[in-house]
């Protein structure tokens, strides 16, 4: 029950700062970069359509279709997910309207009208979900077609994102582009930001007490793999270990100490698959 409350409290707090940065600086500016938020810039501007009613009208349509055609596959938490961010927009609109951006430094809303959304996204795409609106439409076309889903979805957005020019100004439209090309690269940061781990290999003549410190200190397990040093030709020992970025600091420091003719090598991951990280 713990887990599944810190669960929903994690989606809902990914939800509100996707939404924060949607409505307060995505919407006032016109920036048309990133699926139903996007088109829902270009649709308001020859309608009497509001952009956050736009959005919760598009998105309600599309979890219908994906629930129908998907079945039960599609996620509730994408459902929640995208239900949250909806009502989140409608209600921004409802007690804080925005007649226009809230600074006069268009660079500053654009960094953050891609910063805030792209930490929302990568917190919800790490645990499984989504906030709905194009991804929604990926996972229909990945289901009935071998289109490849990243380029068709990129299409579109540069579609959208070529629109701004016509339909806003060239200065929109430039920094819509910019947006665009930035976002994806932001999400894929973050993301691998949130999963950060050190893997280490210590080359050692004598293993037992690292690993002892590595099993008992750290909790955590290690291998250990018997080698030969080839310039002195001595019997050594690889100790391989993956370790958070705090325990890794707790490790050399101590492999600095207790063996200091220890040879370490240390690598940045995000992608560690088993006991203690992540399940597939």
């Amino acid at each position: 029950m713990l887990k599944k409350i810190k669960y929903f409290l994690l989606l809902t707090a990914a939800t509100i700062i996707t939404a924060v940065g949607v409505y307060f600086f995505k919407f006032p500016n016109n920036f048309t970069f990133g699926g139903i938020t996007g088109l829902a810039v270009l649709v308001t501007k020859y309608t009497a359509m509001s952009a956050s009613d736009f959005t919760l009208i598009a998105n309600i349509l599309l979890l219908i279709v994906g629930a129908l055609v998907i079945g039960r596959k599609f996620g509730l938490a994408t459902t929640y997910c995208t239900l949250l961010l909806s009502a989140l927009l409608s209600l921004f609109e409802k007690t804080m309207p925005m007649t226009g951006p809230m600074t006069d430094q268009p660079i500053l809303e654009l960094a953050f009208a891609l910063a805030l959304p792209s930490v929302g996204s990568a917190i919800l795409f790490n645990v499984g979900a989504s906030t709905g609106g194009t991804d929604v439409i990926a996972m229909i076309l990945k289901k009935y077609t071998s289109i490849n889903i990243g380029k068709a979805l990129l299409a579109t957005d540069m579609i959208m994102t070529l629109l701004t020019f016509f339909v806003f100004d060239i200065t929109t439209g430039l920094f819509s582009t910019l947006g665009l090309f930035l976002r994806s690269s932001l999400i894929d940061t973050f993301i691998e930001s949130l999963n950060l781990a050190k893997y280490f290999t210590v080359v050692t003549g004598n293993p037992s007490p690292i690993c002892d410190f590595i099993r008992d200190e750290l909790h955590r397990g290690a291998t250990i793999i018997e080698a030969q040093g080839a310039f002195s030709g001595k019997e050594k020992y690889m100790i391989m270990t993956a370790l958070s970025r705090s325990q890794a600091v707790k490790l050399r420091n101590y492999v600095k100490e207790h063996d200091p003719q220890a040879f370490i090598l240390i690598t940045n991951t995000s992608e560690i698959i088993g006991k203690g990280f992540h399940s597939v």
